[in-house]
């Protein structure tokens, strides 16, 4: 997978694996570490060890494999979309895209925002995701 700094987009397949996970979880939050290829978002990472309440999520960062991660996504039982503290604590450990899905979790629910919670620019991207082979 090739790494860019430059983040132009999330992959639709993407942005619909997040939403849809973020549903399957609710009322817990889900979380997870984004990863890019060619500066297109088309992966998320699960740790292991995450653990998911109705209150947050806590992604067990010394379980990442040795690998970079362009941000981290996860979800709000509510519709509020807007960082908290905690996210933004978070944010500063975990790349420069960080994606926020609020309920219902819907195409219209989500937001990025950069390191410092400002929000982000990111277009959702109709590409070929391809499917890697496991060795």
């Amino acid at each position: 997978m090739k790494k860019n700094a430059e983040i132009r987009g999330i992959a639709s397949d993407t942005l619909d694996f997040i939403l849809a996970a973020s549903k399957s979880t609710y009322p817990n939050e889900f979380a997870g570490l984004l990863q890019a290829s060619d500066g297109i978002i088309t992966d998320v990472l699960l740790l292991p060890g995450t653990e998911s309440s109705k209150s947050n999520a806590v992604l067990k960062l010394f379980m990442m494999p040795n690998i970079s991660a362009v941000g981290s996504v996860h979800s709000h039982p509510g519709s509020v979309v807007r960082p908290s503290q905690a996210d933004l604590h978070m944010f500063s450990k975990t790349g420069t895209h960080h994606i926020i899905v609020g309920h219902p979790y819907g195409r219209n629910n989500w937001k990025c925002y950069d390191g410092s919670g400002q929000p982000v620019k990111l277009e959702v991207l109709d590409v070929e995701l391809e499917d890697e082979e496991l060795l």
